[in-house]
């Protein structure tokens, strides 16, 4: 994937200092943070969307599609206007036709419950719904990092107790043994309490980090008088002293949030889930409660967490709605990629085969031989743009294909094609035409 981690001119021709429009001669390259996935790279995120969309699917989740851009106050009203998101993150802009604040979606949860009011999804029945898709934040891009992003996010909308927390988590479990990456990554859990636990716990907060003010960097002393619960989630390691003595929400539980955290726990525990209950965990929106968790790997550096979530069950009434539990996380693509990437895990992108043709029967019967292959469920594909034998020969080679099919109009006349292995040991050998497909997949299940 590119990447840009400097702040250095994009284009490799600059224009003339008093005209800002771009020469015909500049190169233009993408918008920094906003970067390309090549082929070769891409073969992994279908991969692991591949197996992602699968397991949701076994769970009951299904697909949920919503804009890309939503209107601005959404985000406001649903992540709440004292959030580094809200004051420094967002891609923001005005309309042009009628002058209204227009937003990039920086996460998907505030759209999709947008979405559940909006249409009475949940009129009949309680939904499990997932989206793919990137989000928009304007921050500083680092590896796994970037302003344009892509997330799986999963959403259960409508249930109150904490067995749908468990079965989320127990899905992100499932998912992780499938991909392999069962080893790489380990749950923290903690629970944020209600709005009156959260409120008190933020007051003593307050009196805590204003007594320890000196300590503080310039960040925490800002967030101490907007969103104090973050300053828990700080990273610098000159704070962690002050953060580890800091009042604890967990040990102030009331009997309604206990009881639902130890449910979450019991669950787990049957499911043979080992996870950490980590105090500082902490969530930056406004609109979680209660459970909260992330998945976390020590194999990325700072950052570490794959996936992460909780529960929301005051988003519905913030936004318009009526009063609904709910319970979501969200997953990061990049940073899932980068793991399997860590992992060696690599995707066949090439084709099974490549289909050589000479001559204008040969042409024709190798559009047909490569249909047939295709309805079968094999990659094919075939040369374009005519060439010699050998030219074609060496396309297939490059392509990486496992096999050349070889069709010559002394093939096309015998009705057989030439199968040559080119990356395994073996003869060319011909083939009748309706054997070609049973050949394949008898071989699609040996390994090189």
């Amino acid at each position: 994937m590119k990447s840009a981690t400097t702040d250095a001119p994009r284009s490799s021709t600059a224009p003339d200092a008093d005209d800002t429009r771009p020469s015909r001669r500049t190169t233009l390259q993408a918008v920094r943070g906003m970067n390309d996935v090549l082929p070769d790279e891409a073969a992994l995120w279908e991969q692991f969307e591949d197996t992602t969309r699968d397991v949701f699917r076994r769970y009951g989740y299904r697909n949920l599609r919503v804009p890309i851009v939503e209107p601005t106050p959404l985000f406001v009203r649903a992540i709440g206007d004292a959030t580094d998101v809200v004051e420094k993150e967002m891609y923001t802009f005005e309309d042009r036709l009628n002058g209204e604040s227009l937003t990039l979606r920086p996460e998907a949860t505030a759209g999709i419950v947008r979405a559940a009011i909006e249409h009475n999804l949940l009129y009949e029945r309680p939904q499990r719904v997932w989206l793919a898709g990137p989000m928009f934040r304007h921050e500083r891009p680092q590896k796994g990092r970037y302003r344009q992003f892509y997330q799986f996010d999963v959403e259960a909308l409508g249930f109150p107790g904490p067995d749908v927390d468990a079965e989320q988590i127990v899905m992100l479990a499932r998912l992780w043994r499938e991909l392999g990456l069962a080893d790489a990554i380990h749950l923290e859990i903690n629970s944020i309490g209600d709005g009156a636990e959260r409120r008190a716990h933020r007051s003593a907060l307050v009196d805590y980090f204003t007594r320890h003010a000196d300590a503080l960097d310039a960040d925490s002393r800002r967030r101490l008088s907007t969103n104090p619960l973050r300053i828990l989630d700080s990273k610098n390691p000159a704070l962690q002293d002050v953060i580890a003595g800091a009042p604890r929400l967990v040990d102030r539980l009331e009997l309604p949030a206990r009881t639902h955290f130890e449910g979450v726990t019991q669950l787990l525990a049957d499911a043979g889930i080992a996870y950490i209950v980590n105090p500082r965990l902490v969530r930056g929106l406004d609109y979680y409660n209660r459970t909260v968790f992330e998945w976390v790997t020590d194999r990325l550096g700072a950052q570490g967490t794959v996936a992460g979530g909780g529960r929301y069950d005051g988003l519905f009434e913030e936004l318009g709605g009526k009063a609904t539990p709910a319970c979501g996380f969200a997953m990061g693509i990049e940073r899932m990629i980068l793991l399997l990437q860590n992992a060696k895990r690599e995707a066949r992108s090439a084709p099974f085969a490549y289909l050589v043709h000479v001559g204008d029967a040969a042409a024709k019967v190798a559009q047909r031989v490569a249909e047939q292959l295709r309805d079968a469920g094999h990659p094919i594909v075939v040369n374009a743009g005519g060439g010699s034998f050998k030219a074609q020969m060496k396309r297939a080679d490059a392509s990486g294909a496992r096999f050349a099919l070889i069709i010559g109009d002394d093939e096309a006349a015998a009705g057989t094609v030439a199968i040559k292995p080119l990356r395994e040991a073996g003869e060319q050998h011909a083939v009748a035409l309706e054997d070609v497909g049973n050949h394949l997949s008898a071989s699609a299940h040996t390994t090189l």
